[in-house]
C-alpha cells in the first residue's frame, strides 16, 4: 500500500466550506493540510511558500477567480497538482479550467468518498474528472477543435508518441519514466514538447483527446 504523505493547500473564500474540506481530507491519513487561503491572491502566495503536492481550488472567488489563480499557480512551475472543486458543471468553465492547466475538476455536491478517491487519482497523475463531466469535456473540446491533430501526430517523435500513449493511460511523469526507462525530468521535457506540437495547453486536455481518438 502507498504510504506517502501528501501535503495539501485549500483555497476557497467560503470559511465554512473550507473548514468542511479540511475535515474531509482529515479522513484520509495520507492527506495533510499544510495551508489554507481565503482568496486567490493569498492562495498563490501560500502555494509559492509551501510548495504542496496538491492544491484544491474554488472556481468563483471575489478577489481573483479560480482560473486566474490557477494560471498564476502554474506560472510558479511547481510539481503541485491543482484540482478545481466547484459548484459549476458548465462545460465552458470545465474547458477553461483544463486549458489553464487543471489536473482535475470536481463538483462540491459529489459524495465525500468520491471526492477523496478523485483527489488520489489526481495525485497519481490520472484524469480526476467525474464520468459525466469527462464526456462533456470531450464533446466541448471536439466542438472547439479547429486543428487536425491526427495530421500533426506525424510531427511527434517516436518517444513523444509513446509518452502520449502513456498520458492516455493516466500515468504520472514518474510512472511514464519507469515505463519507458527514462528520467522523470526527461519525461517533463517531452510532455512540454508534444503539448506545443499538438497545440494543447495542458496534459489533461491531451489525455482526454488521446482517449477520445483511441490512442492507447
Amino acid at each position: 500500500m502507498n504510504s506517502a504523505l501528501y501535503r495539501i493547500v485549500v483555497i476557497d473564500d467560503h470559511p465554512l466550506f473550507r473548514k468542511g474540506v479540511v475535515q474531509l481530507l482529515a479522513l484520509n491519513p495520507q492527506f495533510q493540510v499544510v495551508g489554507e487561503a481565503a482568496g486567490g491572491v493569498e492562495g498563490v502566495k501560500t502555494v509559492a511558500q509551501l510548495q504542496p503536492d496538491l492544491v484544491i481550488l474554488d472556481l468563483n472567488m471575489k478577489d481573483m477567480d479560480g482560473i486566474a489563480t490557477l494560471r498564476e499557480i502554474k506560472l510558479l512551475d511547481l510539481d503541485s497538482k491543482v484540482v478545481m472543486l466547484t459548484v459549476s458543471d458548465e462545460s465552458r468553465d470545465l474547458v477553461n479550467a483544463v486549458r489553464a492547466g487543471a489536473d482535475g475538476y470536481l463538483l462540491k455536491d459529489m459524495e465525500p468518498e468520491d471526492i477523496i478517491a478523485r483527489l488520489q487519482e489526481a495525485l497519481d497523475g490520472q484524469m480526476a474528472i467525474p464520468e459525466r463531466l469527462g464526456r462533456a469535456l470531450a464533446l466541448a473540446l471536439r466542438e472547439d477543435d479547429t486543428i487536425d491533430r491526427n495530421q500533426q501526430i506525424s510531427h511527434l517523435t517516436e518517444r513523444e508518441q509513446e509518452i502520449l500513449q502513456c498520458l492516455a493511460q493516466g500515468l504520472s511523469n514518474k510512472l511514464v519514466g519507469r515505463e519507458l526507462g527514462i528520467a522523470e525530468g526527461t519525461v517533463k521535457v517531452h510532455v512540454k514538447s508534444l503539448l506545443r506540437k499538438l497545440n494543447f495547453r495542458s496534459r489533461l486536455e491531451a489525455a482526454v483527446w488521446a482517449v477520445e481518438n483511441g490512442i492507447k
